[in-house]
């Protein structure tokens, strides 16, 4: 592979970039986008080449602590056990941006009447109490249950709001998938399917469901992530190391700067500096 000012990669690794100049970036699939953007943008004015690579928020970590890449990327907090295993590596957050996950249903399904659900009709469909739509008032056509990979961060953040716990069984689930395009896709090719995804990732064959809440029913839109209604947010972060290079820091640097914090918003999140 030529090396280029900015390589993105869907593999983990970095074979044909991984030059003394560059830096690697590891991690969510959430986070990815808004990282891919600034490091074409950074690589332009400072030459530097940025590598960024997906694997989800787990391998992030997991990569950063074992010194295998500069930056991890996590939609969801270290966890405990992540920080036993590596006790002697002090690895920090830094928080990018701000996202929302949203409960989502394939088109067929919300035009046919199923735009609101409540997190106890989320949890009854996961957990395989309920297994027809027609029980939630659509039609008579089984639910389709797409799951997430355990150590995926919009995981996390979803079944804890929904579930009330990080990692539950998911006995309702029909697959179990990775990244936020895999999900995505297999969304999109079903006419009868749930799943979680981050706002940005919604389109017209992908519809975000209303939440009906206790209150007022609370629509998922960037409107309401910003002012805090929306229960299913989380800050989008990257992880770095105490010893961490000045070359590296000049990019976290550039995230977290005015002209960084527009890439967050060209992919679909929220600035967290304005």
């Amino acid at each position: 592979m030529k090396t280029t000012a900015f390589c993105l990669l869907s593999a983990l690794t970095l074979v044909g970039c991984s030059k003394p100049d560059t830096l690697s970036v590891s991690g969510s699939s959430t986070v990815l986008p808004v990282v891919s953007k600034a490091a074409e943008v950074y690589s332009a004015q400072s030459g530097k080449a940025v590598i960024v690579n997906a694997g989800g928020s787990g391998a992030g970590f997991s990569q950063l602590a074992q010194g295998l890449t500069d930056i991890g990327m996590m939609s969801r907090d270290i966890t405990a056990a992540e920080r036993a295993q590596y006790p002697d590596v002090n690895i920090k957050a830094v928080a990018i941006g701000r996202d929302a996950v949203i409960p989502v249903v394939s088109s067929e399904i919300f035009d046919a009447g199923v735009t609101h659900l409540s997190l106890a009709q989320i949890a009854g469909i996961y957990r395989g109490d309920i297994q027809n739509w027609q029980e939630l008032g659509g039609p008579d056509t089984d639910i389709l249950v797409i799951d997430k990979e355990a150590s995926r961060g919009t995981r996390h953040i979803f079944m804890q709001a929904v579930m009330g716990v990080k990692e539950p069984e998911a006995k309702g689930a029909d697959l179990v998938l990775g990244s936020n395009n895999e999900e995505q896709t297999a969304l999109t090719q079903s006419d009868s399917a749930i799943g979680m995804l981050s706002i940005a990732w919604l389109n017209d064959d992908i519809k975000g469901v209303t939440l009906s809440m206790d209150g007022p029913p609370i629509a998922p839109t960037l409107e309401n992530v910003k002012a805090g209604r929306y229960p299913i947010a989380r800050d989008l972060n990257i992880v770095v190391r105490d010893d961490i290079s000045p070359a590296t820091q000049a990019f976290v640097d550039f995230l977290r700067s005015p002209e960084g914090q527009e890439q967050v918003e060209a992919a679909g999140y929220i600035q967290v500096t304005k």
